[in-house]
Formats: structure tokens, C-alpha cells, sequence
């Protein structure tokens, strides 16, 4: 009988020994892309989701809220399920009801049926980021990371940049249905996959037996419900602040009240408990302190931009949806290309990830000013040279941050590490959007209050122009009348599109400068070294 006891942990273990840890690191990758995806695929559906569930767009702009909001309350929480439950059951059951749920919203007959199947998928996606994450560093050892990272840093990165491309082209090709199931196969091969190759790492599974023997893995139902409480406040408050006019809407002023309150109240709890949601102790470590600092900085940049750009290249270059995704692909190709460059040369001891990462910072506000010098007659070379300097900064960003932020921790720490990493690049992008939504208008708003001062009607410049455009319409068969009227338009229309640019080249300035004032933390962390074994507690 006793024989019988151990011959699954043999099998596991034997199991674990024999699968290669590239199959493992594709098979959890895929379920994680498809997530990410989602995150932004079904923006440019939203007016054709509208028309087919008959409601306003501002009415379902909610189904990106609702996501965006379930997402934030679980994510943090994932290390601390994925310690109840398994981390390989925990990760099946998120892949299992994201793909369960995005059939629903497929097939949604209405919106409060569409808001309900969001809600419950962002539970599901919320999840998968993080275990990822856990199960690359437990999957490869130190010296082999950065290669693991390398195809996790092109997940995360060119998912969210192809998700408006994808969503335009099903949309305008098929039906808007279809953004949310072809999640379905994708999600039935993950499932498949990971049942098969994906086994919780010995060290986690006596970790977990060991705290249950004990009785510490208890329900901390307390910083559950605080943390959802704050998570889902602030969410909706950066996401329909705009719209909303921040604080003259009496909901955002709630919602920033909860928050303000709920987080202060979890931060206490947190730190107090035996066995918290979040483990906030991690940041004890300098090197893990310093990496969510430049994580939230990367989600702050890399979100906003994929946002900006192609409302800059619809709204005032005219291009269709599917067009300017396009301009964010040659970013995406670089990430994929160089991610592994940069993997190899932290991998072989070629480069320290600590001078990789001020390289990349260097370059990403290098881009960002580049972005914050384009007019009117940049064309599309512009916009995709600019895009690839991004991605050469973030590709040779994100593999050595990982690296440093695992540098510190102790094996038994990576799990709720991972959670905390991924919960500050979700925020980064968070605040990142919300930045550039509001700034950008307000900015606008200042640049065309200077231009009218310094620009009155009466001026001959003005004039000028608007008599030499009512001369050409008149030619082409217009009254004198409506050639003048046409004239003027014109003027207010090419004020307005200037004014706009202006503004989000603003904004591109400010994420510049963001970038380049963090960067003085790389002069911070702690030394280690990439090939031996975490200093802390090996």
C-alpha cells in the first residue's frame, strides 16, 4: 500500500523531469495571449456591438469597463488561490471559464447578458498572467529565466498591439461575434496542453501541504473583500473618469472616496495578517521594490501608447481602425525579434540586466519625445519608425526587470510575487489609458484658448486664407455664400486638428519624462549575479 502512496508524487515528478520546459513555457504563453488580447480586441467592435444589441455606445463602453474592473479584484488574489487550490487546478479552471464565458459573449442576446459573461471572464483572464509568470521561474532555472521571459515579454507586448488589428478586421469581414469566440478553440488547446505537461513544482506542493497541515492556508475573507472593494473603485473611477468629468460626477467622487479609504484599510490588513491575499513584505527587497516601480512604468507607457496612436491616425490622418493597428505591428516584430537578443546576451553573462535596462529606459523616452515631434504631414513611416524605437526599448526591458526581480526571493516567494508584478503593470496600464484620455483633451483644450488669443479672426494671416479658399470653391461651382461659409469651417477644422496633435503630443512628452526620471533607480538595485542562485535565502 505504501508503495501505492508514492507512485503519483514519483509520477509527477518523473513527468516533470521528462517534459521539455519550452513545451510548458508555449503551452501557458498561449492561454496568456489570448487574455491579453481581449483586453483590447473588442474596442473597435464596440460600435458594431451597440447596433446589434440595440444601446447607446456609451452603454456599452461598459463591457470594457466590467472586464478591465473583474480583472483588477482577482488578479492580485491569484497567488493566494492558486495556493488553495493548485496552481495547475487554478490556472485549468481560469483557461476553462474565460473560454466558457467568451462563448457566452458571443452569443449574447443582450447587454446585461453581455456586462454578467464580461464580468465573469475577467474573473477567469485575471488569473493567467500571473500563474504564467509563477510557472516560468519555477519551470527554468536562474541561469535559463531570461530566455523564458524572452517569449513571455512578446506575449504581453504584442497581444494587447494586435488586438484592435484583429478585432477590425473580424469585424469588418465577419461579424462582431466572432472577437469573442475564437477564443473558444484557443482556449479548448490550452486546456488540452496544460492537463498534459503543466505539474505543480515539488517545492510549491509541500509548501501548500505544509501550510495545510498547519492551518494557515485559511480564508482571509476580510482582505478579500477590501481589496475588491478598493480594486473595483479605482478601476472604474480611471476608466470612466473622462467621461464622467472626474470630480463634477458625484460617482466618481464616491468611487474615489472608496477607493481612497478601501486601499488605506487593505494596505493595514495586509501587512498585519498571517497569511494575506497580497504579500506586501516582498517589498522589503530593494531589487523586487525597484522592479514594480519600473513594472508600472512599463504597463503607464506601453498602454497608453497603443491607445493614442491609433485614435491620433483615425481622428486626424484618417485611417481605418485596421490600418492604424497596423502601425503598431513593426513594434511588435521588433519586441519578437530582439526579446530573445536580449535574453541571450543576460543569459551567457554578456551584459548585466541592470545596463540593459538603462539602455531600454533610454530609448523608450528617446521614442517618446521622437512621437512628441511628429505634425500633421507625418505619414505612416513616421508614426511605425517611431513604434519600432519603442520596441527596441521594451525589448530589451522587460527580460532583465524579470530577472532582477527574482534576484532577491526566496523559490517559496515566487508565487505571490508574480501576483504583485502583474498586479502594478495592470495598474500602470490603468493609469497609463486614463493619463492619456484626460491629458490629451485637456491639453487640447489649452492649445486652442492660446491660438484663438494669438490668432484673432480679424487677423490678415486668417483672412488671408479663408479669402483664398473661398476664390477655389468658388472655381469649383460653389455660391459665394457657401464657398465663405466652407472657407471658415475649413480654418476651425485645421485649428481643431492641430490643437488635437498638440495635445497628445503632450502626453507623449510626459510619459517621456516619466520614463527618463525612474531611470535612476537601475543605479539601486543591489548587485547579484544572473547565472548563480537568488541571494535571498539559497
Amino acid at each position: 500500500m505504501g508503495a501505492v502512496q508514492v507512485l503519483p508524487q514519483q509520477a509527477v515528478k518523473q513527468a516533470q523531469k521528462t517534459v521539455n520546459p519550452w513545451v510548458v513555457a508555449l503551452t501557458v504563453t498561449l492561454a496568456t495571449f489570448m487574455e491579453l488580447l481581449d483586453t483590447s480586441i473588442a474596442n473597435v467592435s464596440l460600435p458594431h456591438i451597440a447596433g446589434g444589441l440595440g444601446r447607446s455606445f456609451d452603454e456599452v463602453t461598459w463591457i470594457l469597463t466590467t472586464y478591465l474592473v473583474a480583472n483588477a479584484v482577482v488578479l492580485p488574489m491569484s497567488a493566494w488561490l492558486s495556493r488553495v487550490f493548485g496552481r495547475k487546478n487554478y490556472y485549468m479552471a481560469c483557461v476553462a471559464l474565460f473560454t466558457i464565458t467568451s462563448f457566452f459573449c458571443g452569443i449574447a442576446p443582450s447587454l446585461n447578458i453581455m456586462l454578467i459573461a464580461r464580468v465573469l471572464q475577467g474573473i477567469g483572464g485575471g488569473g493567467l498572467a500571473p500563474v504564467e509568470q509563477a510557472i516560468l521561474v519555477d519551470t527554468f532555472p536562474p541561469a535559463k529565466r531570461a530566455s523564458a521571459f524572452a517569449l513571455y515579454t512578446v506575449a504581453i507586448v504584442t497581444a494587447p498591439a494586435i488586438g484592435p488589428v484583429l478585432g477590425g478586421w473580424i469585424t469588418d469581414n465577419y461579424d462582431w461575434r466572432w472577437v469573442f469566440l475564437i477564443n473558444i478553440p484557443i482556449g479548448l488547446l490550452s486546456l488540452y496542453l496544460t492537463n498534459r505537461f503543466v505539474h505543480d513544482p515539488p517545492a510549491f506542493q509541500e509548501e501548500r501541504d505544509k501550510a495545510r497541515k498547519g492551518g494557515k492556508l485559511k480564508i482571509d475573507g476580510v482582505g478579500i473583500g477590501l481589496i475588491a472593494l478598493a480594486s473595483a473603485a479605482l478601476e472604474i473611477l480611471l476608466d470612466r473618469g473622462q467621461i464622467d468629468d472626474w470630480f463634477g460626477s458625484s460617482l466618481i467622487c464616491w468611487l474615489f472616496r472608496i477607493a481612497i479609504v478601501g486601499g488605506g484599510l487593505a494596505l493595514y490588513w495586509e501587512l498585519t495578517v498571517d497569511d494575506p491575499i497580497i504579500d506586501l513584505r516582498l517589498l522589503r527587497y530593494p531589487s523586487f521594490a525597484i522592479s514594480t516601480v519600473f513594472y508600472f512604468t512599463f504597463g503607464f507607457g506601453l498602454f497608453a501608447t497603443t491607445t493614442m496612436i491609433p485614435q491620433i491616425l483615425q481622428s486626424l490622418y484618417g485611417y481605418r481602425a485596421i490600418d492604424a493597428g497596423l502601425v503598431l505591428g513593426p513594434g511588435a516584430f521588433v519586441i519578437t525579434l530582439l526579446a530573445p537578443v536580449g535574453a541571450q546576451l543576460v543569459q551567457r553573462g554578456l551584459v548585466h540586466p541592470k545596463t540593459l535596462l538603462v539602455f531600454a529606459l533610454t530609448t523608450v523616452a528617446a521614442a517618446m519625445f521622437y512621437y512628441s515631434g511628429l505634425n500633421l504631414q507625418s505619414d505612416y513611416n513616421h508614426y511605425a519608425l517611431a513604434r519600432v524605437f519603442q520596441g527596441l526599448g521594451y525589448a530589451f526591458f522587460f527580460v532583465p526587470l524579470s530577472v532582477v526581480s527574482y534576484s532577491q526571493l526566496k523559490p517559496s516567494e515566487n508565487n505571490r510575487a508574480s501576483s504583485l508584478t502583474n498586479l502594478f503593470r495592470n495598474w500602470g496600464g490603468s493609469f497609463g489609458i486614463s493619463m492619456a484620455t484626460t491629458m490629451s483633451e485637456r491639453r487640447q483644450d489649452f492649445h486652442q484658448s492660446v491660438m484663438s488669443a494669438n490668432l484673432p479672426s480679424s487677423g490678415a494671416w486668417l483672412q488671408e486664407s479663408i479669402r483664398n479658399t473661398t476664390n477655389y470653391l468658388q472655381t469649383q461651382g460653389y455660391s459665394h455664400a457657401d464657398a465663405a461659409r466652407a472657407a471658415y469651417l475649413h480654418s476651425y477644422d485645421e485649428l481643431t486638428a492641430q490643437t488635437r496633435l498638440l495635445g497628445f503630443m503632450d502626453v507623449f512628452r510626459i510619459i517621456g519624462w516619466i520614463t527618463f526620471l525612474v531611470m535612476p533607480l537601475v543605479f539601486l538595485i543591489p548587485k547579484f549575479k544572473v547565472s548563480g542562485k537568488p541571494s535571498g535565502g539559497h
